[in-house]
């Protein structure tokens, strides 16, 4: 693993506290614990978890650049079908996960420039710091629409209009599976003078059910994500009518479980450093895992989702407008020249333009035509 940064006295001792809670906890769970349990913890123990503890996460400053983070023309793209979706059905708008609340400020302006302003901008957020942080960047960004804006604490019900999810899929906690000598085993972890993997003969069937039956390499690790699939479900639950817009990076299943990904697709951040060791500083570290969009598709359509469309970022902020939005620009000033490499970092292939997608699904209304977004690229055949 690459050499990472060496954190403070504080963050240090912060991550020793979360371990000896970790350690405590395996142990009382008989010396094994699931990968999710674990993966919740590191990402969400009051106090001490990633998203729970008071480090910034997000921008240069943090541990890594998320596309509202680079640039409002994110979220200006984004707003188109947003609006769209409130022009057809009215109600509010929901942001799921809101980060530093920076999309949210990009989306409010946008939407107050397109004279679509919600009534009321929920955000829900489970952390109270970020939450905290969001309020801060809103209140520079967009003082006057700070009355619309709402925070939550659970889902709420008969929600109208659209929810937006900007790489909230990622950071839910996943299980992970191994497929060696023809059998499933379900890894996990223990504690052997610290943190180890642990693989234990799969008890939950479930787990496996969304993964290929065949083609398999004689040993292969994947992660499957039952929590993300089940959240997407509790949405259809709580929305009337209205849509359902998610951008995150990941792939379709059948690219998902390529033989080249016999290792999975757990990723970690550090002080912007990637990589693939989960057990290192846990609560100072992000753990993320690829989204396998087939298998979100399949929970979405269960639970009376209807696809609206998939397609990659690129397509999906092409098709928005984001480069009609460059010609706004004085093309002599120091402005343009940052938008116009922020956004080729949203549409280049070998940056976020081919590993992010986007996906839609509404819910008790029915778009004239296709979703902004999707009239371009719509990738929903290869679900």
């Amino acid at each position: 693993m690459t050499s990472l940064p060496a954190p403070n006295a504080d963050q240090l001792a912060a991550s020793e506290a979360l371990l000896a809670i970790m350690h405590d906890h395996i142990d009382r769970k008989g010396g094994w614990i699931s990968f999710a349990d674990y993966m919740r913890m590191a990402l969400y123990q009051p106090g001490l978890g990633y998203y729970a503890g008071g480090s910034r996460k997000f921008g240069a400053a943090g541990d890594f650049v998320t596309a509202p983070e680079l640039s409002p023309l994110f979220g200006a793209a984004l707003a188109r079908p947003v609006a769209q979706v409130l022009r057809e059905c009215g109600g509010d708008v929901m942001e799921v996960g809101a980060g530093s609340g920076r999309l949210a400020a990009d989306l409010l302006a946008a939407l107050a420039r397109l004279d679509c302003l919600p009534d009321r901008y929920f955000i829900l957020e489970l952390s109270g710091e970020l939450a905290e942080r969001q309020r801060q960047t809103l209140a520079q960004a967009v003082p006057a629409l700070l009355p619309r804006i709402h925070w939550l604490s659970a889902l709420p019900e008969g929600f109208v209009g659209c929810v937006v999810g900007n790489e909230v899929l990622d950071a839910m906690p996943c299980n992970v599976v191994r497929r060696r000598g023809g059998v499933w085993l379900e890894r996990g972890v223990a504690w052997v003078d610290g943190l180890v993997w642990q693989d234990r003969p799969l008890v939950d069937e479930a787990l496996v059910a969304q993964v290929p039956t065949e083609g398999w390499l004689a040993d292969y690790v994947t992660e499957v994500q039952p929590e993300a699939c089940g959240f997407v479900a509790s949405l259809a639950a709580c929305v009337v009518r209205g849509a359902l817009i998610l951008p995150d990076y990941g792939f379709a299943a059948g690219e998902y479980y390529h033989p080249q990904r016999d290792h999975g697709t757990l990723m970690c951040h550090y002080r912007h450093h990637a990589h693939d060791d989960p057990f290192s500083h846990p609560g100072l570290t992000d753990i993320t895992t690829h989204i396998d969009f087939s298998a979100i598709w399949r929970a979405a359509d269960v639970a009376g989702w209807r696809l609206e469309g998939y397609a990659s970022q690129a397509g999906f902020l092409i098709d928005a407008g984001i480069v009609e939005m460059l010609s706004e620009f004085d093309t002599r000033s120091p402005s343009y020249i940052q938008a116009v490499s922020a956004v080729q970092k949203l549409l280049a292939p070998h940056e976020m333009g081919e590993l992010f997608k986007v996906i839609a699904f509404s819910k008790g209304m029915v778009l004239e035509g296709l979703l902004t977004g999707f009239r371009r690229e719509d990738k929903s055949g290869s679900l």
